[in-house]
């Protein structure tokens, strides 16, 4: 199974089409820190992170991971051998806290883009997670939850997601 980004509205799983946002600044094969640009090229998907005390564990082939108050996935450029891992949250590491006010990291699923051997500063916490509204993202991609769910039941471990 693959995900394509049809264009920066559109999510394509299957035969079904889904409405989705990406980064504000667009795409980009030259991704920077901060740059608020989605990654182009084809990446591995991760394990669903998902809110336990806002939802029930989705119905998924992939692993399930709780989301607990102190997870935070690194972006701070002064920790290479933790930038663009999920951390136990230190306030001396700046970091994507995963319990939010909001509802966007309710579900997430990390992309694996710069991930198996991280490069400081080409990019950190690129997720598919939720919106509410389909306003761009920092450079995620973002669906909404009703769709989300179906996604989940339509990939596996082996999905890879085809940005371009």
């Amino acid at each position: 199974m693959t995900i394509f980004l049809k264009n920066k509205y559109t999510l394509q799983v299957d035969e079904f089409n889904f409405k989705c946002s990406v980064g504000l600044n667009g795409l980009s094969s030259k991704k920077k820190e901060g740059d608020k640009k989605t990654p182009r090229g084809i990446f591995e998907l991760g394990n669903l992170y998902f809110r336990k005390n806002r939802l029930n564990k989705p119905n998924t082939n992939l692993k399930c991971i709780e989301i607990k108050k102190n997870m935070g996935w690194c972006d701070d450029l002064k920790f290479p051998n933790k930038y663009n891992k999920l951390i136990k949250i230190n306030k001396k590491i700046k970091h994507e806290k995963l319990t939010r006010k909001d509802h966007k990291y309710d579900l997430l699923i990390p992309i694996k883009y710069n991930f198996k051997k991280p490069i400081v500063g080409l990019g950190s916490c690129i997720f598919l997670h939720l919106t509410n509204n389909y306003k761009p993202t920092k450079g995620c991609i973002a669906v909404s939850k009703k769709d989300f769910i179906i996604i989940l039941k339509l990939i596996n471990k082996k999905t890879k997601i085809v940005i371009d």
